[in-house]
């Protein structure tokens, strides 16, 4: 049995258990493990494999020796080979047709863990190269000032796609304290996605500036557009109309609250559409109605300058404001004082002027109502007769 030690394996272990004994008696470990070939099998997934081994070593048996080195490998997929080595435990040491199988497997395993861990990589890498610098820019003419930087036009070097550049300074952002008010900003309009909303594709920023990647309005303001007509017509009117309240509420449906509406804040597309830009005022609406005072004077619904809380109603007053605007050319509340202003709007008090037809003046007394539950729905404004007969467009939402 010693002579020939390519044989089995397993068989040669009661030959060296005289000495093995001798040791694990004074070792302290029990000798029936040793001793009884039925606990062999047993033992090859349980730790106390390793003292056997140590023992074998000890005894300078060769075929052991070879053995060795694989044992460890199969560390892994120890609980699998345990099962086998019950059923069959004379093939426990045969030849290397098991560790081949075993490797096999085990690259297999290997690869699909790396292709999982690969993947989560390349989408890192790939959002690590999406980080912006002005360096990825072609900066061309200005296309507006506003009061903490400027807005330019810009393109892209390697898609070539034309967008419009806000730069905004930090120290200017920082002594207004409005920080938070861009980064909410930026929080929301990047999310919205709307025909009739300006899309923010993104930000970067250095040291003393701040960057936001904007959709470009070839056409420019509303507001510019209503001081080169003085007024607009019904069809212009409702079609504004239409868009605006689509894109309001699409926004309320997000639960957000834009609280600045404006000609100023309304750019025009391509194509002549009206796109709400400027969330700087806008917000998420919370459970809890907000009561800060913000926006334009000549835009803020009763609630709000009376110190009210607020919700989404207040884009309905502003619309309705914006309609009456839109064909007179003023808005409703103007006034020469700020006190006058404030009265009117509390009180409700507007005039319309006579070439301002029934219809029209119909929807813009269902929306500027003081209580907010009375202000006309934003879906009932997109089906009013006045609206659905001069409106150009259909709204998205019944597209």
């Amino acid at each position: 049995k010693v002579a020939n030690p390519i044989g089995d394996g397993p068989k040669r272990v009661p030959v060296s258990q005289h000495s093995a004994q001798s040791r694990l008696l004074t070792s302290g470990a029990p000798a029936q493990r040793v001793l009884c070939p039925a606990n062999f099998a047993r033992r090859v997934p349980v730790q106390s494999q390793k003292p056997v081994l140590s023992s074998q070593k000890l005894s300078n048996n060769q075929t052991t020796q070879q053995l060795r080195p694989k044992l460890p490998q199969q560390a892994p997929v120890r609980p699998q080979a345990a099962s086998k080595s019950n059923e069959k435990p004379p093939q426990a040491a045969g030849p290397a047709k098991n560790p081949e199988e075993e490797s096999t497997s085990k690259q297999k395993t290997e690869e699909t863990a790396k292709k999982k861990t690969e993947e989560p990589k390349k989408k890192s890498e790939e959002t690590k190269k999406r980080q912006w610098s002005l360096d990825d820019f072609e900066i061309g003419r200005p296309l507006g000032k506003g009061k903490f930087g400027n807005v330019y036009l810009a393109r892209e070097k390697q898609s070539k796609f034309i967008l419009a550049l806000k730069v905004l300074f930090k120290t200017q952002l920082e002594e207004a304290g409005v920080e938070h008010q861009l980064r909410r900003e930026v929080e929301i309009q990047s999310h919205l996605r709307h025909p009739n909303i300006l899309r923010l594709y993104g930000y970067f920023h250095d040291v003393t500036r701040v960057y936001l990647i904007l959709e470009h309005a070839p056409r420019g303001e509303v507001y510019r557009e209503l001081q080169k007509l003085t007024k607009f017509d019904e069809p212009r009117t409702a079609t504004y109309i239409t868009e605006l309240a689509d894109a309001l509420s699409y926004c309320h449906s997000k639960s957000v609250i834009h609280r600045d509406i404006k000609p100023e804040n309304l750019l025009l597309g391509a194509n002549g559409e009206l796109k709400i830009a400027d969330f700087g005022w806008s917000v998420h609406a919370p459970s809890s109605r907000r009561t800060t005072l913000c926006g334009t004077l000549d835009y803020l619904p009763p609630e709000m300058i009376e110190g009210r809380t607020h919700d989404e109603k207040v884009d309905i007053w502003s619309l309705g404001v914006l309609c009456y605007e839109f064909l007179v050319g003023k808005p409703p509340f103007e006034a020469t004082t700020y006190q006058e202003t404030y009265r009117s709007i509390s009180r409700v008090e507007f005039k319309f002027p006579p070439f301002v037809t029934e219809g029209a003046r119909d929807l813009i007394s269902k929306l500027l109502k003081h209580n907010p539950f009375h202000r006309l729905p934003l879906k009932d404004v997109l089906l009013h007769p006045w609206i659905t007969a001069n409106s150009t467009k259909i709204p998205s939402s019944r597209k």
